[in-house]
């Protein structure tokens, strides 16, 4: 087919273009900027556009326009795709297409989606089965995060978020699974829903749009999702709850353990072990064994940005992760504070996304950092501008974190200046952002 691909340059959207170019599709495709890792990808299989919109590139030899979440309702070249009636889909509503006779396995919730989704991606891998999948970040053994093909199972990460600007329907309720996880529920997209209620919502309408007999595998602490599935009118789902998989720690190292056998992990913490329990799930579904699962967990190392060591030693550890949700934050600092106890813990948060920058949202943070021995929140005054939001007063964060020593930067000099001066001796260092802290370059000081 020949397909236009519009907003290429997301991280899915770029994979996505990779993917269907692999699989034999002619593609073209916009983006008004391309940054890198896209820029270069894009650039190696010969598909990086020239920046901008052009409306021309659309005739009727075009089978298929697939929009990114990236373009604006007005777009020029959406428009012209209409005013010539083309074929226009949203990237999920494209892989639920792709995906309608498979086997479906779909990981949703607010926080752990990647995770939970590596980790089963890793362990079906490792078991050699064939599958398809879609994942949320870049993965240690896998070229892409998209994988088209006729595999019998797609493994997909299940995001809430709208699918495209032509599509307000959430991302999760395109893709109808007969197993899904759903790892626990916490406030999120304040720009699209402004209450914890219609938050809330999204999560009751994708367990109501299950097929008859799916499986749904939920995170039993969490208050919210219980109440979804008690107050549950139909009868034919199966509703299956999990907590934490049992470890111990030996050495500062996460082990589980079956039969008499001990398996160490390189993961840690409290949401890794939740994450853990869930894959494990959905793989003995699919007829693995307990022990061949738990002997792939042993070679997982996480997705990339989640909680991802750019440096290690004795006396310094320095960690990156994607954590900017409220939830999230507070989660990914305990799950460090318990894992070194005996370390001074330095983080430093990115305020990047809508939400984060929302002055009545920010209060979602409160006491998110108050496990931290120090620590920063960073933003940088042109996200506000470009996201068309009002600056944000330093002492207002302060008092959104309960956190009266928090240290508050928005310019790149100053975060810069602070991480010179940082004694890096019995201390680690957790850096979290959806973003990229405006261009300071964390990993060259990471290993400096």
């Amino acid at each position: 087919m020949r397909i236009h691909v519009i907003a290429m340059g997301g991280a899915v959207m770029h994979n996505l273009s990779i993917a269907l170019h692999l699989a034999g599709h002619h593609i073209t495709g916009s983006d008004d900027e391309i940054y890198n890792p896209a820029k270069d990808r894009l650039e190696s299989y010969n598909l990086l556009p020239t920046p901008g919109w052009n409306p021309d590139v659309l005739n009727n030899s075009i089978d298929l326009v697939i929009v990114g979440m990236h373009a604006k309702k007005d777009n020029p070249e959406l428009a012209r795709a209409r005013e010539l009636q083309l074929k226009i889909m949203s990237y999920p509503e494209f892989i639920a297409l792709h995906a309608k006779n498979k086997k479906r396995i779909v990981v949703a919730g607010s926080h752990g989606k990647t995770s939970t989704t590596s980790m089963i991606m890793h362990i079906l891998k490792q078991s050699h089965i064939d599958y398809d999948y879609l994942v949320g970040a870049p993965l240690e053994g896998f070229d892409l995060m998209i994988r088209l093909s006729d595999a019998p199972w797609m493994v997909i990460e299940g995001d809430e978020y709208l699918s495209a600007p032509m599509d307000p329907l959430p991302k999760i309720m395109h893709y109808h699974p007969q197993y899904t996880i759903i790892t626990g529920i916490a406030w999120d997209h304040i720009n699209v829903f402004p209450t914890h209620e219609t938050y809330i919502q999204v999560f009751k309408d994708y367990v109501t749009s299950l097929p008859s007999e799916a499986e749904v595998y939920f995170y039993d602490g969490d208050s919210d999702l219980r109440h979804i599935v008690n107050s549950m009118e139909r009868q034919d789902l199966i509703l299956r709850p999990y907590k934490a998989y049992p470890h111990t720690i030996h050495q500062g190292v996460a082990v589980l353990s079956h039969d008499g056998v001990s398996y160490p992990l390189h993961v840690f913490g409290k949401h890794n072990m939740e994450n853990i329990q869930a894959a494990v799930h959905i793989c003995l579904r699919l007829g693995l064994t307990e022990d061949d699962i738990l002997q792939a967990l042993t070679t997982f190392r996480g997705a990339a940005k989640r909680l991802q060591p750019l440096f290690l030693s004795d006396q310094t550890k320095i960690y990156l992760d994607f954590a900017h949700a409220p939830s999230k934050v507070n989660a990914t600092v305990k799950a460090i504070k318990d894992q070194f106890p005996g370390f001074r813990l330095i983080t430093i948060l990115e305020l990047h996304t809508f939400s984060s920058l929302n002055k009545n949202f920010l209060p979602q943070y409160a006491q998110a950092l108050d496990a931290a021995d120090e620590a920063v929140v960073f933003y940088n005054k042109h996200t506000l501008t470009i996201k068309q939001m009002p600056d944000l007063d330093t002492e207002y964060i302060k008092n959104a974190f309960l956190k009266p020593d928090l240290n508050v930067f928005n310019q790149n000099d100053q975060l810069e200046e602070y991480l010179r001066n940082i004694h890096k001796t019995n201390t680690v260092i957790l850096f979290m952002s959806s973003g990229t802290f405006n261009g300071v370059n964390i990993k060259s000081w990471a290993v400096s």
